[in-house]
């Protein structure tokens, strides 16, 4: 698959970092965008005003609005579209592209819980699938700045072709086959996130945080063991090393999102105010739920559910965590 052309879906800040990064070294990539409008001024101005200003687009790079001619004779497709757009997308590519499905968005469905992977198989092989994940802020990636992500598929081999084609000297990729675990770590640390949001919105200092990150990492690794994942990629780079970047970093939309809440701003408008997707919010559902099959503790995210369902306030919820009985820690 060396340097025949790339289609990323979805002109987001996510969507744009990666076709910058996969076109950096000449290979033709082409980026779809929503509508034709904005297709068109980005391919013009040669950036993304709206998400990543003043990054300029390599000669190799093209912006399209039309999904036939982004995926036209191309070796893989890279999803980087929020997960409730995702499936659309895949069902209309299914009937005629064969080649790698990436897919760099990260969160669970509310209502079937499936995983990112799972609602890919519903429309291509398993021969198809990958999955990448890690902590990367967009910004960073397209900056070039130093950066660790995993790849991941159930073919090892697939597993490294579609690692190869980000061959950009400051994103190192990792490859492994816990798709399950891969898919999960990412979706559920954007819960986690939320709750550091929250705590950094009501003003509850550092160590709050420090102790969200501690005792979330094992709500994540309980839940996601559960469904079939294996501990140790919960403790790399898609399961700690994201939930460490998101529930710290500023450019972090679920963290912002969670500071929102925690300014008395309702879900509505805190989606409104953060101007992006948050997928922790659907996620978080989708996590009460998968608990509650598996009899699984999650009470940090059971929380965030609480106050994005309306059952709790911010501050109420903090209380409720507080208040819980004392026990040993491992």
């Amino acid at each position: 698959m060396e340097k025949q052309p790339v289609c990323v879906l979805g002109a987001g800040s996510w969507g744009t970092a990666l076709a910058i990064v996969l076109s950096a070294q000449g290979r033709q990539v082409r980026l779809l965008a929503r509508n034709t409008d904005k297709a068109a001024r980005m391919q013009q101005t040669r950036e993304n005003a709206a998400y990543l200003p003043g990054l300029s687009f390599p000669d190799s790079l093209t912006v399209t609005a039309d999904l036939d001619v982004a995926t036209a004779d191309t070796a893989a497709a890279v999803i980087a579209l929020p997960c409730a757009e995702a499936e659309a997308y895949v069902r209309q590519l299914s009937a005629n592209f064969t080649g790698p499905l990436i897919a760099a968005c990260k969160g669970l469905h509310p209502e079937t819980l499936q995983r990112t992977d799972e609602m890919l198989a519903n429309h291509v092989g398993e021969e198809q699938i990958a999955i990448l994940s890690g902590p990367s802020f967009a910004p960073e990636v397209a900056r070039g700045l130093p950066t660790a992500i995993t790849l991941a598929a159930r073919d090892i081999e697939l597993a490294g072709q579609a690692a190869s084609l980000f061959d950009s000297t400051s994103l190192r990729v990792y490859t492994c086959t816990d798709v399950t675990g891969v898919t999960l770590g990412g979706a559920l640390k954007n819960v986690i996130a939320i709750a550091a949001g929250i705590s950094s919105g009501l003003q509850l200092g550092h160590n709050a945080t420090a102790a969200l990150i501690t005792r979330g990492l094992p709500e994540i690794s309980r839940l996601a063991c559960a469904c079939g994942a294996k501990a140790e990629t919960i403790h790399g780079l898609s399961g700690l090393g994201d939930l460490v970047l998101t529930c710290t970093g500023d450019l972090s939309r679920n963290r912002r999102f969670g500071m929102a809440l925690a300014q008395g701003m309702d879900v509505e408008t805190a989606r409104q105010h953060i101007g992006q997707t948050a997928e922790g919010v659907r996620t978080a559902e989708a996590a009460h739920k998968l608990a509650a099959r598996h009899n699984i503790d999650i009470p940090i995210m059971q929380a965030v559910y609480e106050v994005i369902s309306g059952q709790l306030e911010p501050m109420d919820a903090v209380q409720s965590l507080l208040a819980r009985p004392s026990k040993s820690e491992y």
